[in-house]
């Protein structure tokens, strides 16, 4: 239809029907009604146009440039900052390869098939997770605020570690790298190394005094740190710069921020492979442990990971795929992007233990020197026999084998005074036994790593450059989560949005950056997203499975991909995803329970950690956290079940949908939520089939009628009343 044509006045009760070229083909010469109706079609190759009455502006929606666009976008968001130092640290604890089992078990459980729900209601839908879960059901509209609020929460604390990783990288561009030696103290008579760094590590030093210069407690402010306070600010800046123009901004930035990282983890591999003790570090991963397999404490741990890991219930997977035709195959890439995560997963485990394994030769080959000189002195002094030791035993120049040959000997025969000779053994597999994860793993145990590779600063430069990739695809999704729904629903111009968002939250990020934001990063890490996620994606599932139907669902998915989708997405969505989750909602409730609430606190004077209990105000965060997260869900509910707000207020209407654009309807909150237009009675709801052409009916015509395909019209309401208050939901 072309932009101008006048658009004829219509009736508020009439309905759009898909398929007009299925109506064509199938209408009846002697049909004056269909005659006599005004055809709308609209074309659908990249952006839904809706045109309003008795206006020539078209509201249109942005499309991915393309299919590659769309999956570098969803992949960059699911593969972050947890596949590098997460995934290799669970894989290293929890039974080693046989820990890969599990973990793909659970992927196709609750993995594959929660991913493809949420893509296929986006694209469906066509709105971010504000809108969509208020469509299905306007009483867990609140399912959408709670996404957003947790996505909140997850960026304050994220765009902090990419500001981490920003200092880092700046601090790499010299040789040798800052924290390749511990730095010397000068006095008035002489010079010594800084007992702070002599008692742990040159990499522990620099990153908890250094970096940052990190409070002995979380109620010990100590002042912001402005090293990591330009650091945040340059991430927040970078972000808005990015998403300012929406997927129109950040798709482009995908193709370097998504595959970026896949280079540099190659680059890793290749030589990691190359380095003495690497393949010590990969054996030793992949021996699998299979009797840790029978904890569950392993189930639980990777059924964890796999909900983090896709991103499920932040809302990115749905405003992402909220931006894709109506006729996309998003079960492909359901299956593609979660395989791509597994992968990527098991890619950086392959680096990290390689590199690892490198260390931990480095660090074996020291012990041995500095044990071998020790057996050499109580030699001298008499307190061992030279007997004792083997023949072609060579002191000189000893293997790590024959060392612990001697150790082995030497703790026998000496067996009641072995204590006292003050002998360590050197095994390469304690060193690897020491699992590190998280900001231990990136920042001390990986860094201090790289110190002895040739070339170390430009690896240095490499591998922060991939950690603040790897964020910023994270983060794009994250911020997507809020910005798109809220501008869905409440017609805000997302420019001037998602720079309120990111001032706002700037400011309020500079806790992080205190001299205590550690502390409160852990904070909210552990207790900002786990159990709301959990809680937003059952009801996700109860949403999509129970109110609006499976059955309706299941075929609502076969008229948008063409095909029926297998009937085992069938039985995971209605029975064993909801059952899994519950599982892991009351074994994350009981853990958190068990585990004292509490933090690692960064002791100067030892040079350790130790744990610290939150203070009562600390508590009180906590729990402040989770509930914020999920209030939305019982206010939202409260108000639509009691009616607490007047519909002509325009605030908390039910809302109805056509292309584009949302518009006001009255709603009947006491009528049947399975509707997907409420205020109507079942036997009078169209069934949600979005087609690539619409037909509107003529005014006068039955209420209810029955598309050439056997279906009912796709439950479009369009307004005539220009005029009339949009809701806010």
């Amino acid at each position: 239809m072309p932009k101008n044509s006048k658009v004829v006045k219509r009736d508020l009760d009439d309905e759009v029907i898909e398929s007009v070229k299925d109506l064509l083909s199938n209408e009846d010469s002697s049909d004056d009604a269909f005659k006599k109706s005004e055809l709308m079609v609209g074309d659908q190759e990249e952006k839904d146009v809706d045109v309003e009455e008795g206006s020539d502006v078209e509201d249109e929606r942005p499309a991915w440039n393309s299919k590659l666009q769309y999956i570098l976008a969803q992949v960059g968001f699911s593969v972050g900052l947890g596949n590098v130092w997460r995934f290799p640290y669970l894989c290293q604890k929890n039974g080693g390869g046989a820990y890969l089992v599990p973990y793909l078990i659970l992927l196709l459980i609750i993995g594959i098939p929660l991913f493809f729900l949420e893509l296929s209601v986006g694209q469906r839908i066509r709105r971010g997770s504000i809108g969509v879960w208020n469509y299905i059901s306007p009483k867990l509209g609140g399912i959408g605020f709670a996404s957003c609020v947790v996505c909140f929460f997850v960026a304050l604390y994220y765009n902090v570690i990419i500001g981490w990783s920003l200092f880092y990288f700046s601090q790499s561009f010299q040789h040798p790298l800052p924290w390749d030696q511990c730095p010397l103290v000068k006095n008035a008579s002489h010079t010594f190394v800084e007992p702070e760094c002599e008692k742990s590590s040159a990499t522990t030093y620099y990153w908890y005094r250094e970096a940052l210069n990190i409070s002995s407690s979380l109620s010990e402010s100590g002042g912001l740190n402005w090293k990591m306070t330009i650091c945040l600010l340059a991430a927040w800046v970078m972000v808005c710069l990015a998403m300012i123009k929406g997927i129109q901004s950040s798709g482009k930035i995908m193709y370097f921020s998504s595959l970026f990282p896949y280079v540099v983890l190659l680059c890793f591999l290749v030589r990691g492979l190359l380095l003495n003790g690497s393949l010590d570090g990969i054996r030793h991963m992949f021996t699998p442990k299979l009797e840790i397999m029978l904890e569950p404490k392993v189930w639980r741990e990777a059924a964890t990971q796999v909900f983090f890991a896709l991103g499920l219930g932040f809302g990115g997977v749905i405003a992402f795929s909220s931006y894709n035709k109506r006729d996309n195959n998003c079960h492909f890439d359901a299956v593609l992007v979660s395989f791509i995560n597994f992968f990527t997963s098991v890619l950086a485990t392959l680096v990290v233990f390689a590199v690892l394994g490198f260390k931990a030769n480095i660090i074996n080959e020291k012990c041995v020197i500095q044990n071998s000189e020790k057996i050499l002195k109580l030699l001298k002094t008499g307190n061992l026999s030279q007997d004792m030791i083997p023949h072609h035993i060579n002191f000189s120049s000893i293997t790590a084998e024959d060392y612990n040959l001697v150790y082995d000997i030497i703790q026998k025969v000496k067996e009641e005074e072995f204590d006292s000779l003050g002998l360590k053994s050197c095994k390469i597999e304690d060193e690897l036994d020491k699992a590190v994860q998280g900001t231990g793993l990136a920042f001390i145990a990986f860094t201090e790593a790289m110190t002895h590779f040739p070339a170390s600063p430009f690896w240095s430069v490499m591998f922060f450059l991939m950690l603040v990739n790897l964020g910023l695809g994270s983060m794009f999704g994250t911020i997507e989560g809020i910005i798109t729904p809220i501008v869905d629903t409440f017609k805000i111009r997302k420019e001037i949005l998602t720079v309120i968002c990111c001032l706002v939250a700037f400011f309020i990020g500079l806790i992080f950056v205190q001299r205590s934001g550690n502390y409160f990063v852990t904070m909210f890490d552990d207790y900002s997203a786990t159990l709301p996620l959990l809680i937003v994606v059952i009801l996700e599932n109860i949403a999509v499975t129970r109110i609006y139907g499976i059955e309706k669902f299941m075929e609502d998915l076969k008229d948008m991909l063409g095909f029926s989708p297998s009937q085992y997405y069938y039985y995971m969505w209605k029975y064993v995803s909801p059952l899994v989750l519950l599982c892991l909602l009351v074994a994350s409730i009981v853990q958190m329970g068990l585990s004292p609430p509490g933090y690692n606190a960064w002791i100067e004077d030892m040079a350790t950690e130790e744990f610290h209990s939150y203070p009562t105000w600390g508590m009180i965060v906590c729990i402040s956290l989770m509930v914020l997260a999920i209030l939305p869900v019982p206010i939202v509910l409260i108000v639509r079940r009691c009616n607490l707000i007047d519909d002509s207020s325009g605030s908390l209407a039910s809302v109805s949908y056509k292309r584009g654009r949302i518009i006001k309807e009255p709603a009947n909150l006491e009528g049947d939520n399975t509707s997907l237009i409420h205020g109507k009675s079942p036997s009078e709801v169209p069934s949600p089939n979005f087609g690539k052409n619409i037909y509107r009916k003529q005014t006068g015509s039955p209420t209810l009628d029955t598309a050439p395909n056997g279906r009912y019209g796709i439950g479009y309401l369009m307004a005539d009343m220009p005029d009339m208050p949009e809701s806010d939901l």
